[in-house]
């Protein structure tokens, strides 16, 4: 194995770093540093290799892309600040009422759809779960099913476009941001779509679990209910549409995309008289929090990454992976599980930085489809997120939740909506068209 062993120590110790909770982008830079003199120390690292760092943080700081990441941010932010994810909620819970488990299907699809508006879980899950679960409880719902409805279809942030997550890997992995929201289309929604086949099935068969919203309860009917439908669910949808829409068609790149978003659902904000200064600060703040830790863990990765592969460990997981059992099935199997489990303990953001980079390598020369595989890892990560004991939306709704929900019900509810995404990964892999369909129909 020669010297490599000095980059396997590297990342053992960083992954230790990390899972201790130090944080990501210190934990980067502070291996990178202390590797990469051990290296110049024994003579395994050539020093020369750092002149390519600056080349390589203006190539990553002129991705156009990444530029689509503080919009989308700021076009979630402004709809969960001011108060136009929370109409959109009460409307569609009256529209769904009548309907035996439909408060749970209401839930549901205002998460997708707020999944599709903001692209951040945590800010999705949270704003469902200060809206959503203290209705549902008050109406008589499981808490169990009333909580896994909330932690899956928030998660599903993590897989349907415009998704940070798809912005990050088009970055590490290298292909076109389009292509990835195209492709991730198809199983996003087919993941959804199972969550309310599983809240109907469940209502039939134990109705108990999931009535139907009280006569008392639904405010509006007839024309009102029409006109509010009209005013507060189509301009969000509207805007949602535009926004993918013409990415998709090409008439606008994600940037560009991104920037008629923001400014969408900032007018969206000013029509319903929710827009006021306090608002634009807070959409700001959450924003410049978000950017600013994407790119601290890129400057850091990149860093990383290169005494990383200047010790050899690159070359040396590349081998590793390309000669496992089993060929191309026996990789793609080997990265779920590492994607997987890296993922209960892990951000979307500290995957996409650590393990796609160390996977690519080995992917391309297997003649892995990229785009499928990014999708795949995706959905992975949208299992990890709601597996318990220690899925990160597990913690962002019990923060929030009420004192009468308990966590072991949080937890709990959460296995059903689990095995559901394990069904949608399973279809994704053994159907690559579910990713392709839309990509080549593009093409």
């Amino acid at each position: 194995m020669g010297l490599e062993w000095i980059a396997i120590v590297m990342f053992v110790l960083f992954l230790f770093l990390i899972l201790s909770g130090y944080p990501v982008a210190f934990s980067f830079a502070g291996t990178a540093i202390v590797f990469g003199l051990i290296g110049l120390a024994v003579g395994t690292f050539n020093p020369n290799l750092l002149k390519l760092l600056s080349n390589r943080w203006f190539g990553a700081m002129s991705d156009f892309t990444l530029l689509a990441i503080p919009f989308f941010v700021f076009m979630g932010a402004m709809f969960e600040k001011s108060g136009l994810a929370e109409q959109l909620l009460t409307t569609i819970g009256i529209l769904l009422g009548p309907l035996r488990g439909g408060l749970a299907v209401a839930v549901i699809i205002v998460g997708t759809l707020l999944a599709a508006a903001t692209g951040v879980v945590a800010a999705t899950v949270i704003v469902m779960g200060i809206l959503s679960l203290p209705i549902m409880v008050r109406y008589g719902y499981d808490h169990k099913l009333a909580t896994g409805a909330i932690v899956s279809s928030g998660t599903l942030a993590q897989l349907l476009p415009p998704s940070l997550v798809l912005v990050v890997l088009s970055s590490t992995v290298g292909v076109s941001i389009g292509d990835l929201f195209l492709g991730a289309l198809i199983p996003g929604l087919m993941l959804s779509g199972l969550y309310i086949l599983y809240v109907l099935v469940v209502a039939f068969f134990q109705p108990e679990k999931a009535p139907a919203l009280p006569p008392e309860a639904r405010t509006l009917s007839g024309w009102p209910l029409i006109r509010k439908t009209m005013l507060v669910v189509v301009p969000p949808l509207l805007l949602i549409f535009a926004v993918l829409g013409s990415i998709f068609t090409g008439i606008a790149t994600p940037t560009e995309a991104g920037a008629v978003g923001a400014a969408g659902a900032t007018l969206l904000a000013f029509l319903n008289r929710q827009l006021n200064w306090d608002i634009i600060k807070k959409a700001g703040r959450s924003t410049a929090n978000i950017t600013a830790l994407v790119l601290m863990i890129l400057f850091s990765s990149t860093f990383f990454g290169l005494v990383f592969d200047g010790l050899g460990g690159q070359r040396w997981v590349t081998d590793l992976l390309v000669s496992l059992p089993g060929g191309y099935w026996g990789f793609v199997i080997v990265a779920n599980i590492a994607v997987f489990l890296l993922g209960i303990n892990l951000e979307f953001l500290e995957i996409s930085f650590i393990v796609m980079p160390l996977f690519v390598p080995a992917a391309t020369a297997l003649g892995i489809d990229l785009v499928w595989f990014s999708v795949m890892m995706a959905i992975n990560l949208n299992m990890a997120f709601v597996s318990p004991p220690v899925g990160f939306s597990l913690f962002y709704l019990q923060s929030v939740a009420p004192p009468e929900v308990e966590t072991l019900d949080i937890h709990k509810g959460a296995l059903p909506f689990m095995a559901l995404q394990g069904v949608g990964l399973i279809l994704v892999m053994l159907f690559p068209q579910t990713v392709q369909w839309l990509v080549n129909l593009s093409g």
